[in-house]
């Protein structure tokens, strides 16, 4: 297990408290740079690191704290993923925040980046780190806390990061029901997405390997929701046409999955666009192999995502629960 990221007693060096003493503004910075081991305490360290399994090859390990400060940082002043990493070599303050003064190149990419956040979203540590940074502000000054929550609260960082997350759902209950479809008819998948009139989705390893968008176009992504759901709607109506097979009622059942999910994540704007939700269901599915695997929580301020068990056995043999 890698090392804590940061061991106390944490002194501020002289350069450091040159830089702390020139910002006036973005007292973030600061507050996380005093406070980023209590936020990030041995307990916290070892859980992520356990939950995010660095997959370089030839380098030093990315310490999950310093990319967790890097999406707090990332949320708070809602900059893009490229300009995360360009702040890392060009901004002192966010240098001072991660520890990596006068870099010449940053400490992470912005596939590492993308990746630890998905993974913390996929387990609900998102919303703890938010409660996490929330609780210490209150429990040790040096910034408000209600100014804290509502900024991270409503930052569109974890809303597009679940996009992926519906997406991957969606696709996912799609091409489940096109394999329990060809086995039914005995037929190749090729075949059933082809007479389905679907192949242009399901062709490629993935919906975002088969659609060729820009992701971050809001536009681009309302109309691979309408390609998906599109699809989806295909296979309903091919299915009902054949009611008397018996051996299709599995596929009904995963359409069944893709319609919740659905229900829960998807509305049209007002401009007739079909989006992701901002809020998260209360009871939201996470799954579609699991339809018990719920957000929950571990403790009063510590949330999780399906079964604590699970994860933990999951995590330890590299494998992440659908």
């Amino acid at each position: 297990m890698r090392p804590p990221y940061w061991n106390p007693p944490i002194e501020l060096s002289q350069a450091e408290q040159s830089i702390i003493s020139r910002i006036k503004k973005a007292k973030l910075f600061i507050f996380l740079r005093h406070n980023r081991y209590h936020l990030f305490d041995e307990e916290f360290q070892a859980e992520l690191t356990i939950m995010f399994k660095d997959s370089t090859v030839g380098y030093c390990p990315v310490p999950p704290a310093q990319l967790a400060l890097a999406l707090i940082l990332q949320a708070y002043t809602g900059v893009s993923d490229d300009e995360v990493i360009e702040a890392l070599v060009m901004d002192r303050r966010w240098q001072l925040v991660l520890d990596c003064h006068d870099c010449q190149k940053p400490p992470f990419s912005k596939g590492t980046l993308v990746n630890f956040r998905q993974a913390i979203i996929e387990f609900g540590v998102d919303q703890r780190l938010i409660e996490r940074t929330v609780e210490i502000a209150k429990e040790r000054g040096g910034f408000g806390s209600s100014n804290l929550r509502a900024a991270l609260d409503s930052s569109p960082l974890w809303g597009a990061a679940r996009v992926e997350d519906t997406y991957n759902l969606l696709d996912h209950a799609l091409r489940k029901a096109v394999r329990l479809m060809a086995q039914a008819s005995e037929q190749t998948i090729a075949e059933v997405a082809q007479e389905t009139q679907i192949d242009n989705v399901v062709t490629e390893t993935s919906l975002k390997a088969a659609l060729d968008l820009n992701w971050d176009d809001p536009t681009e992504r309302s109309y691979a929701l309408e390609v998906v759901l599109s699809a989806l709607d295909n296979i309903e109506s091919h299915v009902e046409k054949k009611t008397t097979n018996q051996q299709l009622s599995p596929v009904l059942e995963t359409l069944q999955v893709a319609r919740q999910i659905q229900s829960q994540d998807v509305t049209i704007d007002s401009q007739g666009q079909l989006i992701l939700n901002k809020s998260v269901a209360k009871h939201r599915r996470i799954s579609i192999e699991d339809p018990n695997m719920r957000h929950g929580r571990k403790s009063r301020s510590q949330r999780f995502n399906g079964y604590k068990r699970h994860v933990l056995r999951d995590l330890d043999i590299g494998v992440v629960r659908q």
